[in-house]
């Protein structure tokens, strides 16, 4: 009898679960990340977050032993990826992080995902914050949690996430996606700090964001290019602002949070060493691991990466599975590409 309950709890599992999509585990053996969570929380419609994250996360596990789980707004039917649809299930895995890795773009959440992340905050977890994630939610005071939006009026929470975490919320653009990229350089007085131990050269491709944090130490600065190569001339009507920063929040048991916020994050950015060096090295400094940080911490990619160019639109009919395991490719293969959802197609 117990043979055959298995059998049928096997046999069903699949159908019980289409469209609950099984979080995408990648778990570490050896390395100072050994006994620690990351959770990853993918779910933006444009700057690629879906590959970035699970890129990041297979850096973490298999060179540093960390336990990486990594989420993705997903169809409820089908369990496909689908950037910014705000459904992500397994929310739950922060229940048990050490960090979240927060690459989000206005999401309304429903009530029973985003309990977990409130819940996280609350006990002052550590939070690192790439790109739109300054602007992670948009919600209205009908939705559950409506304190997070980046617009928030209320003097008890001003401004969301984005402002009380990171320490911004959405600002604006600073320059032109696809025709301006951004160089970003040390302060020379924080040449020393611990994230930016080994960074060097850093480039990305997309356009600046303008960086104007509230408080905390401000690392390095963005300065926007008129062009799309590393030696591109700088646009001299840009002068450089803040791009990276570290920062703490109290939360609302009284416990103090490390941040590290950086305004850029899409997978053609991480294929830069110095960008990548830089996030990795950012999400060991808010675990507190700042003395395993070394000049040549091993930050290469694992398994094959070939990013997509970031702009609005998904891949269809890829699921998280898809990226199991050390060795399959991201993004995955033959991709047939949908255009953005109308409800997501705001330039921000």
């Amino acid at each position: 009898m117990k043979l055959l309950l298995r059998f049928l709890f096997l046999a069903l599992a699949p159908l019980a679960g289409a469209g609950a999509a099984s979080p995408l585990v990648f778990e570490g053996t050896r390395g100072p990340g050994l006994g620690r969570h990351i959770v990853f929380l993918a779910g933006d419609h444009e700057y690629r977050s879906e590959e970035t994250l699970p890129a990041l996360a297979r850096i973490l596990a298999l060179h540093h032993g960390f336990k990486c789980t990594v989420l993705f707004n997903v169809d409820a039917t089908t369990g496909d990826i689908v950037p910014g649809n705000s459904n992500m299930p397994g929310m739950e895995a922060l229940d048990h992080a050490d960090l979240a890795v927060v690459f989000l773009r206005f999401q309304a959440l429903p009530r029973e995902q985003m309990k977990y992340l409130d819940a996280y905050l609350k006990r002052g977890g550590p939070v690192v914050g790439l790109r739109t994630a300054t602007h992670a939610f948009k919600t209205t005071g009908r939705d559950p949690f409506p304190q997070y939006s980046y617009d928030y009026k209320g003097a008890d929470y001003e401004l969301g996430f984005g402002h009380q975490v990171l320490g911004q919320t959405w600002v604006g653009h600073y320059g032109k996606n696809h025709t301006q990229s951004t160089r970003i350089t040390i302060i020379p007085e924080k040449q020393g700090h611990p994230i930016l131990r080994g960074v060097n050269d850093v480039w990305v491709h997309v356009g600046a964001y303008v960086g104007k944090p509230t408080d905390g130490e401000v690392l390095t600065l963005a300065q926007p290019l008129n062009g799309m190569t590393p030696d591109s001339p700088e646009d001299a009507t840009k002068p450089p602002q803040p791009s990276e920063w570290t920062r703490t929040y109290k939360s609302a048991s009284g416990k103090i949070g490390r941040v590290f916020t950086t305004l850029y994050g899409t997978p053609e950015d991480i294929t830069n060493d110095g960008y990548r060096r830089l996030v990795v090295n950012g999400c060991f400094w808010v675990l507190g691991l700042e003395a395993a940080i070394t000049p040549d911490l091993s930050i290469a990619f694992v398994g094959p990466f070939k990013p997509n160019t970031f702009g609005a639109g998904y891949a269809l009919g890829v699921k998280p599975e898809m990226y199991a395991g050390f060795t399959s490719p991201i993004p995955a293969t033959n991709q047939v590409w949908k255009p953005a959802p109308k409800k997501t197609n705001v330039k921000k």
